[in-house]
């Protein structure tokens, strides 16, 4: 649970003259914003350690944190202990789009008009019709009956095909598809009522009936259509599960069948069963079914699958498959004209791209800020509006391919229940935000001013998700995202800005971005104090990858930070380096920290104090950051003491260095003060004290020091010395 940074009201940087000006916030909003000066002294940088937790916590699941990561995972005292990652936006994702081309039915295709279907066409769609017999033997029963069915269910499941099925089944001497643009009203004036000798009896279907609260399908409509059928004719209409319908009987809803089936059905009419049964069981196979994939792209596949069967396809593009099925439905999402998705969807879908898996909610509200600011791009003559009723959750998570969910969320009071969002595909919203930036650029002064407004947010989430949204970006685009978007908060005054670009810079890193530890290393070398700040925070992030040049950095830094006049030390930036080896301390890499720090300790003043200041801090940390939690470097110590590695050595090496040192005893006397306490209420934290304060001492100054400490120290509310000291005391050596 971490705390979170002292809130002050919204402040936005602005860019710097050389740098391109994104979209003004409306007037209301830059009056709210206009505050960054009175707000100054109240903006207080967050607690390194509170703000890793809360990039922990709040980074999207494409850069989950676990023990399989770039940076080699792990805890300390069971307290996950560092930005860990796995790295599954590698460049097969948020590399160039890849180039092979498929033919998958259905994308950026227009809305079918009216005309009479094939029979070839009714033919083909028959060889590959998978569904559950007692349902379509139900819903043929049904249709005999009334003459009139209306499918629900989501698009792309196959209800169209369902109710082409269904009709050729009943035998209809032709099928004809009305327009999708046939209004409720208008539905009866479509449907023939002649009849012939040849044409007996007819179907029709209307696919994708568009309904609105001012213009909803009612019974009388259908009742009207089924008077003008007679008594050889049938009607079908699909709609989408939330189609406003009033008081309409005829109504069934449609589950799609299971994408394996499909699959295997349209195998079974290319192929030999023999072939179908091996191309089934290949391992890319397998995971195109895990990806829960449209039907229209299930067919597509098999007609891949067909083509690599014969030999006039690689296996590669089997492979690469349900990657370019997913970039051909981002790409149909914003190429789409109004018509089809108003812009207001397209905000959801990038907000819900940088928001993935985070409460539906916020994310609905950060999709109108972002549809405002788009707004004002597309015409900066018209207020922008928002819209404050209409949209439904179920419609627009159906048009994101998405789902909701209950999970609790973590905030600085603790878990929280929340209703969530995220895609079906983990990979949609790295390959939206690709699109978004480097297809669509007319959007980028739109997208920037929404994401600085992300970053000034009072919300750890928010800012947390507009540090991800930049990574993405960065690694999509590196020069542009450094100069648009991470330099400018890198150099800003608050400090709530520069974290936001430490957390950017520091996921761009894990996602695999080039070039991040150079940009670091040039910042904490230079001369701005701002770039300094962001470097050193990032050390400690990035830093257990690669210990040594990380630790090398920050003494480069401290040593240079030592070098003014002692008597107007920036203790601001001492205490930033301090929490850097804290961090580095407490990760993965603690063994080699440990080694490079007792190395190092003896080499100048200004080290030693970064050095001590650093393993004092990080003896603070317990466990989940509970008072009476278990001390994580001790615990470390117990865990590894027998083994007489590193920190068997380098533990005590450093708490003797701490206690003698002027300059950290206080703390350190403070800190063991504490541990002492702990010790009080938890046995195995008085086991480990009493393994390591032996340790302790090597000299007769030594064992004085904890002596007096152990004698005089005051238990809690200035009760006397707990009990626990006394047999603590009994362990020290006699000296």
């Amino acid at each position: 649970m971490s705390t979170p940074e002292q809130q002050s009201p919204a402040g936005g940087a602005g860019p710097s003259p050389d740098q391109p000006q994104a979209d003004p916030a409306p007037a209301g909003e830059a009056r709210r914003e206009g505050t960054d000066d009175e707000s100054e002294e109240h903006d207080q940088p967050q607690d390194a350690w509170a703000a890793r937790r809360d990039l922990v916590d709040h980074s999207p699941r494409s850069m989950s944190f676990g023990a399989q990561s770039r940076f080699g995972g792990g805890t300390v005292g069971g307290d996950q202990n560092n930005v860990t990652g796995n790295q599954v936006s590698g460049d097969v994702i948020m590399g160039t789009k890849t180039v092979y081309q498929f033919s998958i039915p259905g994308f950026s295709s227009p809305g079918s008009a009216s005309g009479e279907v094939p029979a070839s066409t009714l033919e083909r769609l028959a060889e590959h019709f998978v569904a559950d017999e007692d349902v379509v033997a139900a819903l043929l029963g049904r249709l005999r009956r009334d003459r009139v069915l209306i499918l629900s269910g989501a698009r792309f499941t196959g209800r169209r095909t369902a109710a082409l099925m269904l009709l050729h089944r009943l035998g209809v001497s032709s099928v004809r598809t009305l327009d999708r643009d046939t209004g409720p009203s208008a539905l009866a004036e479509q449907v023939g009522t002649t009849e012939t000798d040849e044409d007996r009896c007819r179907g029709y279907v209307l696919c994708d009936l568009a309904t609105r609260r001012d213009r909803p399908l009612r019974e009388p409509h259908l009742l009207a259509a089924r008077d003008r059928l007679g008594e050889h004719g049938y009607l079908i209409i699909t709609v989408d599960p939330i189609a406003v319908l009033e008081d309409v009987p005829f109504v069934v809803a449609w589950h799609p069948p299971a994408a394996a089936d499909v699959l295997a059905a349209h195998l079974s009419t290319r192929t030999d069963a023999q072939t179908a049964a091996k191309l089934l069981e290949l391992p890319d196979v397998t995971e195109f079914l895990g990806r829960r994939h449209q039907l229209r792209e299930v067919a597509a596949f098999a007609q891949q699958l067909a083509r690599y069967a014969a030999g006039e396809a690689g296996a590669d593009s089997v492979a690469q498959f349900s990657l370019v099925s997913l970039e051909s439905q981002v790409q149909e999402w914003f190429e789409e004209d109004e018509a089809s998705i108003h812009l207001r969807d397209k905000a959801f879908l990038v907000a819900l791209a940088a928001f993935d898996g985070g409460p539906y909610a916020l994310t609905a509200e950060v999709s109108d800020l972002l549809y405002r600011l788009l707004q004002e791009t597309w015409n900066r003559s018209l207020v922008p509006e928002v819209p404050v009723f209409g949209t439904h959750i179920g419609k627009r998570l159906q048009l994101a391919r998405a789902e909701k969910f209950e999970e609790d969320e973590h905030t600085e009071w603790g878990p929280v229940p929340q209703q969530k969002a995220r895609f079906l595909d983990e990979r949609v919203s790295l390959v939206l935000l690709r699109e978004v930036w480097l297809g669509h650029p007319s959007a980028r002064p739109a997208l920037i001013a929404w994401l600085r407004r992300l970053a000034d947010d009072g919300r750890p989430l928010v800012r947390t998700r507009a540090a991800s949204t930049v990574a993405v970006l960065a690694r999509t685009d590196l020069p542009s995202a450094m100069a648009l978007v991470i330099e400018v908060w890198s150099t800003s005054k608050r400090f709530r800005h520069r974290l936001v670009a430490v957390n950017a810079l520091t996921l761009a890193h894990l996602i695999g971005t080039p070039y991040v530890p150079r940009i670091l290393d040039g910042w904490c070398e230079g001369d701005d104090p701002r770039l300094r700040w962001v470097a050193v925070r990032a050390y400690g992030l990035i830093g257990p990858e690669r210990p040594e040049q990380a630790l090398a950095a920050l003494r480069k830094a401290v040593r240079r930070l030592y070098e003014a006049d002692p008597d107007d030390l920036d203790s601001e930036m001492a205490g930033e380096l301090a929490e850097a080896v804290e961090l580095l301390l407490l990760s993965p890499a603690g063994d080699r920290v440990l080694a490079e720090l007792r190395e190092h300790l003896d080499d100048d003043r200004a080290v030693r104090d970064l050095a001590l200041g650093g393993f004092v801090n990080a003896c603070h940390r317990t466990q989940d950051g509970e008072r009476y939690g278990s001390p994580l470097v001790l615990d470390w110590y117990a865990r590894t003491a027998h083994e007489d590695g590193e920190p068997a050595r380098g533990i005590p090496t450093l708490w003797r260095a701490a206690l003698a040192d002027p300059r950290s005893t206080r703390e350190a006397l403070r800190v063991l003060s504490e541990w002492v306490l702990i010790a009080h209420r938890v046995t195995a934290v008085e086991w480990a004290l009493a393994a390591l304060l032996p340790r302790l001492v090597t000299t007769s100054a030594e064992h004085d020091r904890l002596s007096h400490l152990l004698r005089t120290m005051p238990g809690e509310d200035g009760k006397p010395p707990p009990e626990v000291a006394t047999r603590l005391l009994a362990v020290l050596p006699p000296r």
